[in-house]
């Protein structure tokens, strides 16, 4: 759990008297309670693709602004991989502690292959692959939110991302960019809702799987958006609990922490 105040800041020092878990409304007995930083364990999953990060263009300068900024946020005991995605995910880096490897797979972000953009078939991939790993672990997702032709539905990929358990930080792109199309009329109702549309897909995803979503129009606010990851995914209050319902059903049960007092 990590708690934290109305301007997203984490909330360090609560006693373990304060915690309640309740599982289907019914309070839980905490078994353990530890706070404190831990080492992360993050896949940056990039949208790279013709669609829109065209060399030099706006959206590809703020993407490598995004990836870049990010990684200067990492610790060096965290581990790091980067996935780009176009038609497929491509795997450019896997996971390590030395950030060399990821600046170098970074390099390789230069020209954008396919004008495609699949969105559901990358992030499920990078969930699977990351539902195995213990600790803190994270898909830090920069992209539009577009999808243009994943083998997945969008219901089939929010299933497979809860049961993965990977909270997903989403960084939606070419916000103020939209804004500047949409004020001189470039922009037909079509791609307008479109573009709503792929916010809220970055939302959904985010607020399912226990991450957080963000949608800058400034560059200034890239910092304040990493610290904020960086915070909430390194500051935790880590509880457990032994389930009074011992029923093994298979269905999902509706967990709520709270602060008393």
């Amino acid at each position: 759990v990590a708690v934290l105040d109305n301007k997203g800041r984490f909330i360090p020092n609560i006693p373990r008297g304060n915690f309640r878990i309740l599982e289907d409304n019914v309070p839980q007995q905490t078994a353990t309670f530890e706070t404190g930083e831990a080492p992360m364990t993050v896949c940056l999953v990039i949208e790279f693709s013709n669609l829109f990060q065209y060399y030099w263009g706006e959206t590809w300068y703020q993407t490598l602004t995004a990836a870049y900024g990010f990684m200067e946020t990492l610790k060096p005991e965290d581990y790091v991989a980067v996935v780009a995605y176009d038609m497929r995910p491509e795997i450019l880096s896997d996971f390590s502690t030395d950030k060399r490897k990821a600046y170098e797979a970074m390099q390789r972000l230069r020209i954008a292959s396919f004008s495609e953009a699949n969105l559901y078939d990358a992030i499920t991939d990078t969930a699977d692959r990351m539902s195995s790993i213990e600790g803190r672990k994270a898909i830090v997702l920069i992209s539009s939110g577009m999808d243009t032709f994943s083998k997945l539905t969008f219901d089939k990929t929010r299933k497979i991302l809860q049961n993965a358990g990977v909270p997903i930080y989403a960084i939606g792109l070419m916000q103020a960019l939209r804004e500047w199309y949409d004020a001189r009329g470039a922009m037909g109702p079509i791609a307008r809702l479109d573009f709503l549309q792929a916010d809220n897909q970055l939302r959904t995803f985010a607020k399912e799987t226990g991450g957080q979503s963000f949608f800058p129009r400034f560059y200034g606010e890239f910092p304040g958006i990493f610290r904020a990851i960086a915070e909430s995914l390194r500051s935790q209050y880590t509880l457990t609990y032994q389930s009074s319902n011992q029923t093994r059903d298979g269905k999902f049960r509706k967990i709520k922490v709270e602060l008393v007092n």
